[in-house]
């Protein structure tokens, strides 16, 4: 696998790539079954498979999160060698914001409510460096979970809205034997924590109301942002001690 960090060096490399097929994962890194579910499909599907590792810090709105956020690059460099991706691109932040953020990249509606709304100035960052990620690679194809369906939702209307070339594909989300949504976050919970946060996406199955769910999940212990059905969807945020867990399940 070749790893990148500079992006002078990525533009020059990414022009040998003509006439393959590319396919595209930008991911934060911290990598589990989800993210190398698509890498596998990618590979199924392109000539030339390119994952990103970026700890975006623009979409983060509270610090803490940031900092906490778990970077096991080395570990993530060998399931990539292992899953034989060609090319890992893992740029700096000084490299990706020469402009200091000035330029950024804004959706007035879909990004106002559920995270847009939780979570302010995420999106703003989000698809700021979707956009100059899907500007570096090109690709034919870029792959996006479920999992942040909202997130997936914007990707796609950014794309179409400014004319980009590369197609967004959607993929299920990968979960473990009793449910739960793989996510980097889960990592930072304990044994414990895990158990009952894998109540969170049984109950967003489950024929509860919202309101029912809610409370269920409060006597839990969660903290709840919000359980809403959108976009036939059910989707909810909630807090396990101090890390904020998303999921989303098909519900018409």
């Amino acid at each position: 696998m070749n790893i990148v960090t500079e992006v002078n060096d990525w533009i020059s490399m990414r022009k040998k790539m003509a006439n393959q097929t590319i396919g595209f994962i930008p991911t934060m890194g911290n990598l589990h079954a989800g993210h190398m579910s698509l890498c596998e499909r990618s590979k199924y599907e392109n000539d030339v498979t390119i994952v990103s590792i970026f700890v975006n810090p623009t979409q983060f709105n509270n610090q803490h999160d940031l900092m906490h956020y778990p970077r096991t690059l080395e570990n993530d460099i060998e399931q990539l060698t292992k899953a034989k991706v060609d090319y890992l691109f893992a740029p700096h932040a000084e490299s990706m914001y020469q402009d200091h953020y000035e330029i950024q990249v804004m959706e007035t509606e879909l990004s106002k409510v559920l995270e847009g709304e939780h979570r302010p100035g995420h999106f703003n960052g989000m698809l700021t460096i979707v956009l100059k990620l899907l500007n570096l690679v090109r690709a034919n194809k870029a792959y996006f979970g479920e999992k942040d369906y909202q997130q997936l939702l914007l990707v796609k209307k950014m794309v179409a809205s400014l004319f980009l070339s590369t197609e967004i594909i959607a993929c299920e989300t990968i979960r473990n034997e009793n449910g739960l949504a793989l996510s980097s976050r889960n990592s930072r919970l304990d044994k414990e924590q895990l158990d009952t946060a894998e109540h969170f996406s049984a109950l967003l199955r489950s024929h509860l109301n919202d309101e029912n769910v809610i409370a269920e999940l409060i006597k839990l212990g969660f903290k709840v942002d919000y359980i809403v059905q959108k976009w036939q969807r059910r989707l909810g945020a909630v807090v396990l001690g101090d890390v904020r867990l998303i999921d989303n399940v098909n519900y018409n």
